[in-house]
């Protein structure tokens, strides 16, 4: 994978969180984003790189290249990265970032009652699978 590849580490458990991923795969046909979970060796090796505990992380990251994108932050990356229509999704800047992370992280402490979780992390279909570090 070259180094400034962008990587979505997710919470391979959460039902969000997967549904996120399956919504991404079809939106990105050029393969820009590649994907990790939270619990894999390799999602957690990309968040100590960047100083984030994994056992705490309630977020979505974003690794690009030598940033890493968290909350709110990750998710208009990612969007931006998936061009138009949803790099729309950038205004969502005109706001501040603590009222954005305000809003993620209320969405993010409920996602499980919300949404439900998995009891092990999905498992990427074959043609997709090269996008998923393990």
């Amino acid at each position: 994978m070259p180094p400034d590849a962008a990587v979505v580490v997710f919470d391979g458990v959460c039902n969000l969180c997967n549904g996120l991923v399956q919504f991404l795969l079809p939106r990105d046909p050029a393969g820009r984003l590649n994907f990790a979970a939270l619990q894999s060796e390799a999602g957690r090796a990309l968040l100590a790189r960047h100083g984030i505990d994994a056992a705490a992380a309630d977020t979505v990251v974003l690794v690009e290249g030598d940033r890493a994108y968290t909350k709110s932050d990750a998710a208009i990356r990612i969007a931006e990265l998936l061009g138009w229509p949803y790099r729309a999704a950038r205004i969502g800047r005109i706001l501040p970032r603590a009222v954005r992370d305000r809003l993620y992280d209320v969405v993010a402490a409920n996602r499980y009652d919300w949404f439900g979780r998995k009891d092990q992390c999905m498992v990427p279909d074959e043609d997709v699978s090269d996008r998923f570090l393990s």
